[in-house]
């Protein structure tokens, strides 16, 4: 196991490596041109003075084949032609035009390709013609030799081809290795951003609710003890259920088994606990809930709760003269609307910069659904928000009640 991870992780061979893998195949090459094969250099050297030039030639340029292939080309096709002019007999290292042949392929375009071929049919025919046979006899060395032709071109197109696949594939697969980055930095920073959200208002509410019913306790403790101590108990309620809430938001952040046991989010059914810890501090709520209110799927529920415990938070936190909060839900074909009114001091400036953070979120729980918020003051006083979350209702979810209890 350990040496399967290892190999793996085993790095990719550097340039230099590379490079002198290329040049040790090129003189490999080369040698097998020269050295093997039917008249090799060791026949044709004692034959002709010229012979070992001509041989030295053809081959010796292949050492610069990969970075200068066309002028490598060019070279043995050279060496070629001064061979064809003193009337040397074909070698064996004749067979390194195909080679030359086959690098310009694999490098340079198909135009510079058709040259190269172009010249090497041109020297099949000056070859058969001199060194083949008379007549008919002809034709088969000429189709042999440029099936010969035929065959290093292709391949070298081919390889080229592939290897600018292999380069495309390669270019794609960093692009989508750094999109999947980019889309991992983008899904934790929405989700960075729906916990503080949810953190935000539960934080928020809760500690409002708290700081109104201590304030309310410690005016009544002298006069009305019991209602102070109803006051306290009811603090501690909330306290704890926002450490309920806090531990469910961030449980999400951990990945153990004990995530399943976590309590589900707070819908439109919890309106009724949020609303009566409200009224416990004195202010009173009324709550309408017309229509299938409930028979929504639990993400647009749960935006539905948050707004309306938004709203109900800046109505305490900023609207200090407010005695009553109107709270309605009406559920249609198309949708719910939400609306949440007090009857506040007209503050519009200092309550929307006050609260601007969480309209701001109200917004962005709206928009998550492709709903809309509307926020400001009312003409006849007070503050109003009225959200509109566009959803199809589920068929067989049961009817709620048009009150709490």
């Amino acid at each position: 196991m350990t040496s399967a991870v290892e190999s793996a992780a085993a790095p990719a061979p550097t340039r230099p490596a590379v490079r002198y893998r290329s040049v040790v195949l090129d003189l490999g090459i080369a040698a097998a041109l020269l050295l093997i094969g039917p008249r090799s250099f060791w026949e044709v050297r004692e034959q002709h003075w010229l012979a070992p030039i001509v041989s030295a030639g053809l081959v010796a340029p292949l050492m610069l084949r990969r970075r200068w292939p066309m002028v490598t080309f060019a070279v043995i096709a050279g060496a070629a032609f001064l061979q064809w002019l003193a009337d040397r007999p074909p070698v064996f290292a004749d067979a390194a035009q195909l080679v030359a042949l086959y690098s310009v392929a694999v490098s340079r375009p198909w135009r510079r390709t058709l040259v190269a071929v172009g010249v090497l049919e041109l020297g099949c025919v000056l070859a058969v013609l001199r060194y083949g046979a008379d007549g008919s006899r002809n034709l088969l060395p000429f189709v042999f030799l440029s099936a010969l032709v035929t065959a290093a071109s292709v391949l070298g197109a081919n390889v080229r081809v592939r290897r600018a696949y292999l380069r495309e594939v390669e270019q794609r697969a960093v692009r989508l290795e750094f999109e999947r980055d980019q889309q991992a930095q983008l899904a934790t920073s929405a989700e960075r951003a729906r916990v503080a959200r949810e953190m935000h208002d539960i934080v928020a509410h809760n500690l409002s609710v708290m700081i109104a019913l201590t304030d309310g306790a410690a005016l009544t403790l002298g006069a009305d003890p019991r209602r102070a101590a109803e006051a306290l108990a009811e603090a501690s309620r909330a306290g704890r259920s926002a450490l309920t809430d806090m531990r469910r938001v961030l449980g999400l952040l951990r990945d153990t088994a004990d995530t399943a046991a976590l309590t589900p989010a707070p819908g439109i059914a919890e309106l009724d606990a949020l609303i009566t810890a409200v009224r416990s501090t004195g202010l009173q709520v009324h709550y309408r809930a017309e229509g299938r209110v409930g028979a929504f799927e639990p993400g647009l529920q749960l935006s539905a709760y948050r707004i309306v415990q938004e709203a109900i938070t800046n109505t305490m936190k900023h609207a200090h003269g407010a005695a009553q909060v109107d709270v309605r839900l009406r559920a249609t074909a198309d949708g719910l609307e939400v609306t949440v009114a007090d009857d506040g001091p007209p503050a519009p400036s200092d309550k929307d910069t006050a609260a601007g953070h969480g309209i701001a979120g109200m917004r962005e729980l709206a928009a998550v659904h492709r709903g809309e918020i509307i926020a400001g003051p009312r003409p006849a006083g007070g503050w109003l928000v009225r959200a509109w979350l566009p959803a199809t209702p589920i068929p067989d979810e049961p009817l709620r009640s048009l009150e709490p209890a």
